[in-house]
Protein backbone atom coordinates (compact mmCIF):
# COMPACT_ATOMS: atom_id res chain seq x y z
CA UNK A 1 0.00 0.00 0.00
CA UNK A 2 1.55 3.23 -1.08
CA UNK A 3 -0.33 6.59 -0.67
CA UNK A 4 1.37 9.82 -2.35
CA UNK A 5 0.32 13.22 -1.47
CA UNK A 6 0.75 16.19 -3.54
CA UNK A 7 -1.01 19.45 -4.22
CA UNK A 8 1.02 21.93 -1.29
CA UNK A 9 2.05 25.67 -1.76
CA UNK A 10 1.86 28.95 -1.04
CA UNK A 11 -2.11 30.12 -0.52
CA UNK A 12 -3.28 33.32 -0.18
CA UNK A 13 -6.07 34.17 2.80
CA UNK A 14 -9.49 34.23 1.00
CA UNK A 15 -7.55 31.60 -1.89
CA UNK A 16 -8.01 27.98 -2.70
CA UNK A 17 -5.51 24.72 -2.94
CA UNK A 18 -6.10 21.04 -3.71
CA UNK A 19 -4.64 18.61 -2.39
CA UNK A 20 -4.40 15.15 -4.19
CA UNK A 21 -3.91 11.47 -2.63
CA UNK A 22 -2.89 8.82 -5.23
CA UNK A 23 -3.24 5.52 -3.46
CA UNK A 24 -1.87 2.31 -4.87
CA UNK A 25 -1.82 -1.38 -3.88
CA UNK A 26 -5.34 -0.84 -2.59
CA UNK A 27 -9.20 -0.63 -3.74
CA UNK A 28 -9.92 2.95 -1.80
CA UNK A 29 -13.13 2.21 -1.39
CA UNK A 30 -12.13 -1.27 0.52
CA UNK A 31 -10.82 1.89 2.81
CA UNK A 32 -11.36 4.78 5.65
CA UNK A 33 -9.59 7.13 4.21
CA UNK A 34 -8.47 10.34 6.06
CA UNK A 35 -6.48 13.83 5.86
CA UNK A 36 -4.48 14.98 9.06
CA UNK A 37 -2.45 18.30 9.68
CA UNK A 38 -0.06 18.94 11.39
CA UNK A 39 1.21 22.52 12.51
CA UNK A 40 4.42 23.31 14.20
CA UNK A 41 4.34 23.01 17.88
CA UNK A 42 0.83 21.66 17.66
CA UNK A 43 -1.00 17.95 17.62
CA UNK A 44 -1.64 16.07 14.82
CA UNK A 45 -5.39 16.55 13.80
CA UNK A 46 -8.13 15.19 11.75
CA UNK A 47 -9.04 17.00 9.28
CA UNK A 48 -11.43 15.40 6.82
CA UNK A 49 -12.29 11.04 7.21
CA UNK A 50 -14.60 9.28 4.62
CA UNK A 51 -15.82 6.32 5.41
CA UNK A 52 -15.21 3.19 3.20
CA UNK A 53 -17.67 2.00 0.77
CA UNK A 54 -20.84 4.33 0.95
CA UNK A 55 -17.89 7.65 1.75
CA UNK A 56 -19.91 9.23 4.52
CA UNK A 57 -17.45 12.59 5.41
CA UNK A 58 -15.98 14.03 8.39
CA UNK A 59 -15.19 17.48 8.54
CA UNK A 60 -13.32 18.70 11.96
CA UNK A 61 -15.30 22.15 12.90
CA UNK A 62 -12.44 24.37 11.47
CA UNK A 63 -13.06 23.80 8.24
CA UNK A 64 -16.49 22.77 7.72
CA UNK A 65 -18.12 24.64 5.09
CA UNK A 66 -14.50 25.70 3.29
CA UNK A 67 -13.06 22.15 2.39
CA UNK A 68 -14.34 19.48 0.60
CA UNK A 69 -13.15 15.53 0.49
CA UNK A 70 -13.74 13.73 -2.19
CA UNK A 71 -12.74 10.40 -4.17
CA UNK A 72 -12.25 9.28 -7.83
CA UNK A 73 -12.16 5.35 -7.43
CA UNK A 74 -11.20 5.45 -11.25
CA UNK A 75 -8.06 7.29 -10.53
CA UNK A 76 -7.55 5.84 -7.34
CA UNK A 77 -7.11 9.20 -5.86
CA UNK A 78 -8.74 11.12 -2.75
CA UNK A 79 -8.67 15.05 -2.86
CA UNK A 80 -8.97 17.85 -0.50
CA UNK A 81 -10.52 20.76 -2.14
CA UNK A 82 -9.53 23.70 0.07
CA UNK A 83 -11.34 26.65 -0.06
CA UNK A 84 -11.07 30.21 2.00
CA UNK A 85 -7.96 29.80 3.15
CA UNK A 86 -6.98 30.97 6.97
CA UNK A 87 -3.23 31.80 7.99
CA UNK A 88 -4.43 29.16 10.66
CA UNK A 89 -4.93 26.17 7.65
CA UNK A 90 -0.79 26.30 7.66
CA UNK A 91 0.68 23.04 8.46
CA UNK A 92 1.72 19.91 6.63
CA UNK A 93 -1.10 17.65 5.33
CA UNK A 94 -0.97 14.21 5.27
CA UNK A 95 -3.50 11.57 3.65
CA UNK A 96 -4.03 8.42 5.57
CA UNK A 97 -5.78 4.96 4.54
CA UNK A 98 -7.21 1.79 6.96
CA UNK A 99 -8.69 -1.42 5.50
CA UNK A 100 -12.51 -1.65 5.96
CA UNK A 101 -12.14 -4.68 8.11
CA UNK A 102 -10.51 -2.70 10.55
CA UNK A 103 -12.60 0.45 10.26
CA UNK A 104 -15.43 0.70 13.11
CA UNK A 105 -18.41 2.48 12.10
CA UNK A 106 -18.40 6.10 13.49
CA UNK A 107 -14.76 6.59 14.27
CA UNK A 108 -13.84 8.31 11.13
CA UNK A 109 -10.97 10.37 11.59
CA UNK A 110 -10.00 8.67 15.43
CA UNK A 111 -9.69 5.58 13.60
CA UNK A 112 -6.12 3.44 13.93
CA UNK A 113 -4.96 4.75 10.62
CA UNK A 114 -1.90 1.92 9.32
CA UNK A 115 -1.15 3.60 6.17
CA UNK A 116 0.28 6.68 5.85
CA UNK A 117 1.54 8.98 2.98
CA UNK A 118 4.48 11.41 3.11
CA UNK A 119 3.34 14.85 4.14
CA UNK A 120 2.66 17.91 1.95
CA UNK A 121 3.33 21.80 3.02
CA UNK A 122 0.34 23.89 3.12
CA UNK A 123 1.22 27.80 3.81
CA UNK A 124 -1.20 30.36 3.68
CA UNK A 125 0.41 33.45 4.10
CA UNK A 126 -0.52 37.21 2.04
Amino acid sequence: VQLQASGGGLGQPGGSLRLSCAASGLALDDYAVGWFRQAPGKEREGVSCMTPKDGNIYYTDSVRGRFTMSRDLVKNTVYLQMNSLEPEDTAVYSCAAEKAEYYSRGTYCQTHFRYWGQGTQVTVSS
